[in-house]
């Protein structure tokens, strides 16, 4: 087969990060092309943690699909959660010594999905214990079961090579993912060189891992059990494995960022840890020139550090989420006021208030767009894979400068917590607008209403003043009424400069057959699956287009509304209850987008489900496909 999917699972602060990690390198090494999804509990430790991961080897993995072919189980909660994900023939990995563990005895699972297990393991008639499952998978679904002692495994590694007892315990994820590799045949060689990546200048844990990936390669041969995935036809020159939180790090440094604030919060933080990084590494700063990432005490003042350095001159950016961008909201204000070109990257997550922490979602699309007091212009783009991530966090600077505005970078946890192997970008795409910078100087109007935007100069250069209140052309205070409908209409038109200026492909970005009837439209992290859906339709002869928002505000009517015209079927997809593009399509246009697929669990959109989701609307039975796949 030229694709699969697999499934790593263990408790939370076991390794199975890393594992995925280690792993997505090794494939990218060996020529595949891998998206790997990881989801979590919002604790620290002990609650179930999984990846889901596609590999291809002739095509880009765009999206994520049930069942898998190959599930490597760390405990006996992922073998319970996961097992009937299973693809007729899969394979199973996992520990023998965990056979007579019971459901009830896994004392880290939510007691719903405990409830949903023990009836579907009562109705097939198959024990509440991992034996008796694996057995049931074994002769009903032909699963080939991979089962050996992990603690064998690890009590000879450690002899071996002389590992602590008390730290042996540390390789315990370097079985999973040694299992994968080893049942894919992926070279040693491989293996190695991803793990001298991700271990770099530690020899003795690439040593110790590489004894694991020896001893558990034994174990699978022993078990004649293979995944008969097809040599890579794909022809890479260079890439990069990255997630989405490093896209955008990378993207921003490519921009010129110089300052960023952040308050850790998920799934944000990840960005500005990979910014500190690179901060602390001297040979960075002599190649890029110098970063501050500033942790402060919450987003209040993440927002307000992050203007302070704008207006001294220099890119600057915060990071959040939901509750965190609530909170910056007035500080967004002051922005939108004083004309100040900050970028906000915003990482939607499931809300409202704490919602969901570590799950995704979509649902904040009219935050970024109307959250704050007062009208005033800002820019709200969106990036639909981990390299327009990349461009887009370099182009926010551009818009933010070019035009005095806050510009929101609408992004999810999908995009965030996948890693993907992805092309290396072309750096001379990336070039540096400023706008209209001047050094000042005497009369200097920092608002002058002699064009749209204005003057710009920077703290120190000239003698103007920055206030929360409305003011004149200098930025002093005034109410007076003429003043005030000239300088608010200035800012507020602003919003019609940027429309007739972006070009198309920052506005959105077209694929598939231009003469499509069936016309799907949605933003973010919802493309791949999107495109991966038309595709399989296509084969069946139903041909489609897909739009993919990425500017979502000012809206991009005009170019909306010639797609619009021209289809019988749109259908809106997005991770919210309301199909909340459709809305906002609605409310620019008077179009009223009536079909529409969601899903709102947190958990990603995956191909299984979209493409019958889809077809259910073509033929006429639905209008609105609620999806809920996955644990």
């Amino acid at each position: 087969m030229d694709e699969a999917s697999c499934l790593l699972g263990g408790f939370q602060g076991s390794g199975v990060e890393t594992s995925m990690m280690v792993l997505v390198k090794a494939l990218a090494h060996a020529g595949y092309s891998v998206l790997a999804q990881r989801e979590y509990y919002s604790n620290i430790t002990g609650r179930h943690s999984y990846i889901l991961m596609r590999i291809c080897s002739s095509r880009e993995a765009r999206s994520l699909s049930y069942p898998v072919h190959l599930i490597a189980a760390l405990d006996s909660e992922t073998v319970f959660t996961h097992a009937f994900e299973l693809t007729e023939g899969g394979l199973l990995v996992l520990d023998r010594d965990l056979f007579p563990r019971k459901l009830r005895e896994v004392a880290s699972m939510e007691e719903q999905l405990r409830e949903r297990l023990e009836r579907r393991l009562a109705s097939l008639g198959v024990g509440d214990d991992i034996e008796s499952l694996v057995e049931h998978l074994a002769s009903h679904a032909g699963v080939k079961v991979v089962a050996f002692s992990y603690r064998s495994i690890l009590s000879s590694v450690g002899e071996k090579r002389r590992i602590p007892p008390t730290q042996v315990n540390r390789y315990l994820s370097s079985i999973i993912f040694s299992a994968v590799a080893s049942l894919i045949s992926l070279k040693p060689l491989y293996v190695e060189q991803a793990l001298r990546s991700h271990f770099k200048g530690r020899e003795e844990l690439v040593a110790n891992n590489m004894a694991v990936f020896e001893e558990v390669s034994a174990r699978v041969r022993e078990a004649k059990a293979s995944l008969e995935l097809e040599q890579p036809k794909l022809k890479w020159e260079r890439l990069l494995v990255a997630s989405g939180n490093d896209a955008v790090a990378m993207g921003k440094v490519a921009g010129g960022l110089r300052f960023q604030s952040y308050y850790p919060i998920t799934p944000a933080a990840d960005e500005s840890l990979f910014l500190e990084r690179l901060s602390y590494d001297e040979s960075t700063e002599s190649l890029l020139g110098p970063l501050l990432v500033l942790q402060v005490e919450d987003e209040i003042a993440a927002v307000a550090s992050a203007i302070g350095a704008a207006l001294a001159g220099v890119r600057s950016s915060t990071t959040t989420s939901g509750p965190g961008f609530d909170l910056m909201v007035e500080g967004l204000s002051y922005a939108g006021m004083n004309e100040v070109p900050i970028v906000v990257t915003y990482y939607q997550r499931g809300g409202p208030s704490t919602g969901q922490p570590t799950r995704g979602s979509q649902s904040d699309l009219f935050n970024a767009i109307f959250a704050g007091h007062g009208e005033f212009s800002r820019v709200v783009i969106s990036s639909g894979d981990h390299l327009e991530a990349f461009y887009d966090a370099a182009e926010a600077f551009n818009i933010a400068e070019k035009y005095q505005v806050p510009v929101i970078h609408l992004l999810d946890k999908f995009l965030a917590n996948s890693v993907t192997t992805m092309p290396f970008p072309d750096l001379d795409k990336i070039k540096v607008e400023r706008g209209n910078v001047v050094a000042g100087g005497e009369g200097y109007k920092r608002f002058s209403l002699e064009a749209l935007v204005p003057p710009r100069a920077f703290l120190g250069d000239a003698i103007f003043w920055h206030t929360g209140d409305e003011h004149d052309e200098y930025g002093r205070i005034t109410e007076d009424p003429e003043n005030r409908e000239k300088m608010y209409r200035r800012r507020i038109e602003k919003m019609q400069l940027i429309r007739d200026e972006l070009p198309r492909e920052r506005k959105l970005t077209v694929q598939g057959g231009s003469d499509s009837n069936l016309l799907l439209i949605g933003w973010g992290s919802v493309k791949g699956v999107a495109l991966d859906a038309l595709e399989a339709l296509e084969k069946e002869g139903v041909r489609g287009a897909y739009v993919n928002l990425k500017l979502l505000w000012p809206f991009p009517g005009e170019e909306v509304k010639k797609l619009l015209s021209s289809a019988e079927d749109v259908i809106a997809i997005e991770h919210s209850y309301g199909a909340l593009v459709g809305k906002l399509i609605s409310m620019e246009l008077g179009v009223k987008v009536e079909k529409s697929v969601v899903k709102y669990t947190g958990r990603p959109i995956t191909f299984d489900e979209l493409q019958p989701a889809l077809k259910k609307i073509l033929s006429g039975v639905e209008k609105r496909v609620v999806l809920k796949h996955g644990a």
